[in-house]
């Protein structure tokens, strides 16, 4: 529920002590050289875990995969820019309410029907179905006109989603709403054909047809038949630049010896013997972060003073370093809102390990011995791994150093949670749904709001009407500046103390070409603009 799977830091490098890594630039081609056209690329994906093969949009399924075979109307560059995609452009009214897509004509997916903007109103109005359910649910339902409605089954659709004509589509937006379009350029967004998801139902998922350039090939099986992985090919009939590759194998069964005998090109950098071969390392932070968060509503952690003190006296760069994967190095933050997103920038870490002054908050507080202060929970998310234990010992030392004890378990629902009546500490992870500080913001810290209620109960009057402002404020300098309050805010009452950031490692092989980084972390990469240099 919390794991929904930024840079900064004054931390060090462990990487750079412990091996020698082969960084090295690419883009296209170099300077006279072209592109070379076929080859299939093989890729371990940037998870641990099964494979599912259910690759819905709007379901629990592979980011990457997902990019490669469909298509929103809008898409983000490097920099977080918003890029024409099946819509061609758009227009925004005035008052900011209505937004018109007008899509690009001749456009088909896999199966050979055109797009039109029937299928945008079906695709769109499945994210706000009881049956769909995603994660996304509560942005178009507070956020379009009549979207509730639909969702309560009281509203045979959706009144503001709206087909003008066959290649016109239109957006009525209960409020002025910036972030929109942001919302539309994420992977749960993409354009589906209403006809065949229509007369296949969850079927049409075992064997989808998108836009994207690249279309399903088939499952890969083991020698038992169990499917395994999935393989892509080259959509000869994309509307955009075709791909260079003519195929792509997907499957988390590819293993280290694979990489290492060539077989396969794409890995996470996931052992030390990777440091002795000729591959590029490509390193990218997502907008994924760890928090601590606090029961703001159980004595003593009422008190903002009291939770200042426990931020205090944690040791964010030991747990970073606990915390440390070849794959997956912690970059201690300081913000609750991540400082990639543009307008905001890394807070100052000067204050933010400080023992005395936390021993003298709890003395000015009362607590002046270990046995004035209650004991405390620290709830880590089922299972249980190597990095909960790791940071569960720290924490441990950190806090009794101030007399403070803590006793750790391990939570399966929010509802164990929310029956604990002992202060307590959960350490979670925040991945951003959509690069927008509304999305840290909103769901965490909002006094309604279901991961707040579930996780530390936190309360602020302004920081709830600065948020009611920054929803329908359409100028993006003021809207940062209600934000960079929303912070302040936060940084003084301390609900939950912002740990780290995640940034993630790639071992590629030397003849891969191509590849970008993109904004939103290894899940969003681009397979088109990647060639084979063989």
């Amino acid at each position: 529920m919390f794991q929904r799977s930024p840079k900064w830091p004054n931390f060090f490098l462990v990487s750079s002590l412990l091996f020698c890594l082969h960084f090295q630039a690419w883009g296209g081609p170099r300077a006279g050289e072209a592109a070379r056209v076929g080859g299939t690329l093989r890729v371990r994906p940037f998870f641990s875990g099964p494979f599912r093969p259910q690759l819905d949009p709007a379901g629990d399924s592979h980011v990457f995969i997902i990019e490669q075979l469909y298509d929103g109307l809008i898409k983000l560059d490097s920099k977080l820019n918003l890029l024409p995609s099946l819509a061609e452009y758009w227009t925004i009214s005035e008052d900011g309410k209505r937004c018109i897509f007008y899509l690009r004509k001749g456009v088909k997916f896999h199966h050979g029907r055109e797009l039109d903007a029937e299928d945008v109103k079906f695709s769109l109005e499945r994210l706000v179905k009881k049956e769909t359910a995603p994660a996304s649910l509560q942005y178009f339902t507070s956020k379009v006109v009549g979207a509730l409605e639909y969702w309560e089954g009281k509203a045979p659709e959706v009144e503001g989603f709206k087909v003008r004509d066959k290649y016109t589509f239109e957006i009525l937006w209960n409020n002025p709403y910036v972030s929109g379009l942001y919302l539309l350029s994420m992977s749960f967004s993409k354009i589906l054909p209403r006809d065949l998801v229509t007369s296949q139902g969850k079927g049409f998922f075992q064997k989808p047809s998108g836009t994207g350039p690249f279309k399903f090939g088939y499952w890969l099986r083991s020698p038992k038949l169990e499917i395994v992985g999935v393989r892509l090919e080259r959509n000869g009939h994309y509307f955009g630049r075709m791909p260079y590759l003519d195929a792509i194998e997907f499957s988390p069964y590819y293993t280290l010896d694979h990489f290492l005998a060539k077989e396969i090109d794409i890995i996470p950098y996931m052992s030390e013997r990777l440091s002795n071969t000729d591959c590029q390392v490509l390193e990218n932070e997502g907008f994924t972060m760890s928090f601590l968060a606090l029961s703001c509503h159980i004595p003593p952690l009422d008190k903002p003073s009291v939770r200042r003190a426990v931020s205090l006296a944690i040791d964010k760069k030991e747990l970073a370093r606990a915390a440390f994967k070849l794959d997956t190095i912690p970059r201690v933050t300081h913000n609750y809102i991540p400082p990639r997103l543009p307008g905001f920038f890394p807070a100052d870490d000067r204050e933010s390990y400080n023992p005395a002054e936390a021993r003298k908050i709890l003395a000015e507080e009362g607590f002046l011995d270990a046995s004035d202060f209650p004991p405390l929970v620290l709830f880590f998310q089922q299972p249980r791994n190597e990095e909960a234990m790791k940071i569960s010992r720290l924490l441990k030392d950190q806090l009794e150093s101030l007399g403070i004890r803590l006793k750790t378990k391990y939570f399966r629902s929010a509802t164990e949670l929310r029956a604990c009546e002992e202060p307590h500490l959960t350490f979670f992870d925040w991945m951003m749904d959509f690069p927008d500080p509304e999305n840290f913001i909103l769901p965490l810290f909002v006094s309604t709001a279901v991961v707040n209620l579930d996780l530390m109960r936190y309360s602020n009057a302004r920081l709830d009407e600065l948020i009611r402002e920054a929803e329908v404020e359409r100028s993006w300098t003021r809207r940062i500046a209600l934000f960079q309050e929303i912070e302040r805010i936060l940084n003084a009452d301390v609900p939950a103390i912002p740990l780290f950031s995640k940034q993630q490692r790639l071992a590629v092989q030397p003849y891969v070409r191509g590849m970008k980084i993109p904004a939103l972390g290894f899940y969003f990469l681009d397979a088109k603009d990647i060639w084979l240099d063989k």
